[in-house]
C-alpha cells in the first residue's frame, strides 16, 4: 500500500506548491507562529538569576525536571513567559473529557453542542485554573532555591502568576489559531517544535559519549522510529459486501488515537509534580521519575488513554447504522446490533495491539535513561510525536493539495474505500 508521504513525495513538485495560495498562507502562518513561539521561550521572568536556576536543573536533568524541561521547549529551565507552554491547557482538556463521562450534564452539553463552542470555553476556564494554580507553585518553590530570586515576596509571587498565566493563555490561543489557520493540529505542532528544539541542542552532548554510546543510541532511534512508521500505517481492513454485488473494505487504523495518549499521559504525570518539585525534595521521593511506581502509572494512563480516544473517535453503532443505510454489510455478519457488536469486538483487539504499541515505544525508552547514560532527549514520548506529527501534517498537506491538482497526488487502485 502506497502512503499518503510517498504519493507526495513522488508527485510534488515546486511549482505546483506554488500555485496552492491557501497551502502557502497555511506554511507561512504556522511559520510565524512557531517563530513566536520559541522567542517566547527566551524572555525569562523578571528578577531571577539564571545561575542559581541551573544548579537546580543540573542534577535532575535526566528526571522530572528534564521532562518539565522538555515539553517546555526549554521554557522552564530559563523560567521564561511561556515556561508553562500547553501543559495546563491538555491537562484542563483531559479533565473536561473526563467529566464528561460521569457528569450527565455535561455529556449532555457535548451532544447538543456541535460546534464544541461551550465546551471549549469550559476548556478555556479550567486552564486559567490551572496556570495559575501551577504558577504560584513555581513562584514559592523559585523563592526557596537558593538565590534564584534577586527580591522574593508577595510582590514576585503575584507578577510571576500574572505573567505565567498569560503566557500559557496566548499559548493556549496560539495553539488554536495553528489549527483553524495553519497545517496540523496547534497543540500537537508546538510541542513538536520544542521537543526538536531540545533534542538538536543535545546533539553534543550524545557525542559526547564513548563510540558504544553513540552506536546504541543510534540504533535505539533507527528500531523505534521504523516501529513507529510501521505501526501507524496499519490497518484492520473488513470485508464490506453492498446490495448490488460489489465489495469493499471498512478500514480500522490500529492506532485510532495517534500520539494523543503518550502526550496526555505525560502531561497528566506533570500536572501534580510541577510545584512539588520546585518546592521540595519530597516530591521527587514519593513519585521518582523512572522508578517502577512512575513506569507503573505512566503505562496505565497511556492504555486508559487508548482505549478513551479509540472509544471517542469511532462508534461501531453508528458505522453499522450508517452501513445498514448504504446497502452494506458484513459476510455472514447480520446488518444492525450484530454489525456493530462485531466492529467492536474486532476494534477491541486492535485497540489492545495498539496500546501494547504505544506503551512499549514509551516505555523502554524511560528505562533505558533511568538506568543507563542515554541522555533524557530521547524518550519514548518525544520521540513519538517527533516521528507522528510530521506523518499526520503530510496527510494535511495532501488534502489541501489535491482539490487544487488532481493530477498532483495519483490515488492508488484500492478499490472503494467507507
Amino acid at each position: 500500500m502506497v502512503s499518503a508521504a510517498e504519493q507526495l513525495a513522488a508527485n510534488l513538485t515546486f511549482s505546483a506548491l506554488a500555485k496552492s495560495k491557501e497551502l502557502k498562507k497555511r506554511i507561512w502562518f504556522t511559520l510565524g507562529a512557531l517563530l513566536v513561539y520559541r522567542l517566547g521561550t527566551y524572555i525569562p521572568l523578571p528578577g531571577i538569576d539564571p545561575a542559581a536556576l541551573d544548579e537546580l536543573f543540573r542534577p535532575q536533568a535526566g528526571g522530572i525536571l528534564g521532562m518539565l524541561k522538555l515539553f517546555s521547549g526549554g521554557g522552564i529551565h530559563r523560567v521564561a513567559i511561556f515556561a508553562l507552554n500547553l501543559m495546563p491547557y491538555i491537562s484542563a482538556w483531559i479533565i473536561i473529557q473526563l467529566m464528561t463521562t460521569v457528569s450527565p450534564a455535561l455529556e449532555q452539553l457535548k451532544k447538543e453542542d456541535e460546534q464544541g463552542p461551550a465546551m471549549n470555553q469550559h476548556t478555556r476556564y479550567l486552564t486559567v485554573v490551572l496556570a495559575a494554580f501551577q504558577s504560584y507553585g513555581i513562584a514559592i518553590g523559585l523563592e526557596g532555591v537558593g538565590n534564584a530570586v534577586s527580591d522574593p515576596g508577595w510582590f514576585f509571587r503575584i507578577s510571576t502568576v500574572f505573567t505565567l498565566t498569560g503566557g500559557a493563555v496566548f499559548m493556549m490561543w496560539l495553539a488554536e489559531q495553528v489549527t483553524s489557520r495553519g497545517i496540523g493540529k496547534g497543540t500537537q505542532l508546538i510541542l513538536f517544535a520544542g521537543i526538536v528544539a531540545e533534542v538538536l541542542s543535545a546533539i553534543p552532548e550524545i557525542f559526547e559519549l564513548d563510540r558504544l554510546g553513540v552506536l546504541s543510541v543510534g540504533l535505539i532511534l533507527v528500531a523505534e522510529v521504523g516501529l513507529i512508521v510501521f505501526m501507524e500505517r496499519a490497518h484492520r481492513r473488513l470485508l464490506i459486501h453492498t446490495n448490488g454485488g460489489q465489495s469493499s473494505h471498512l478500514s480500522l487504523k490500529l492506532n485510532t488515537s495517534v500520539e494523543l495518549p503518550p502526550i496526555f499521559a505525560s502531561s497528566l504525570l506533570l500536572l501534580p509534580t510541577t510545584a512539588a518539585n520546585f518546592s521540595a525534595s519530597e516530591g521527587l521521593t514519593l513519585f521518582p521519575h523512572g522508578r517502577p511506581l512512575f513506569l507503573l502509572t505512566y503505562v496505565a494512563l497511556i492504555v486508559f488513554f487508548a482505549f478513551l480516544f479509540t472509544a471517542r473517535t469511532v462508534n461501531p453503532t453508528e458505522v453499522a447504522d450508517n452501513l445498514k443505510k448504504e446497502g452494506g454489510f458484513i459476510p455472514r455478519i447480520s446488518p444492525g446490533e450484530r454489525t456493530a457488536e462485531y466492529i467492536d469486538y474486532v476494534l477491541t483487539r486492535i485497540t489492545v495491539v495498539g496500546a501494547a504499541y504505544l506503551a512499549t515505544v514509551c516505555l523502554i525508552p524511560e528505562i533505558l535513561i533511568s538506568y543507563t547514560a542515554v541522555p533524557f532527549y530521547l524518550g519514548g514520548t518525544d520521540l513519538f510525536v517527533a516521528v507522528s506529527v510530521p506523518m499526520n501534517m503530510i496527510v494535511q498537506i495532501q488534502g489541501l493539495l489535491a482539490p487544487q491538482h488532481k493530477g498532483l497526488i495519483k490515488k492508488p487502485n484500492l478499490g472503494r474505500r467507507r
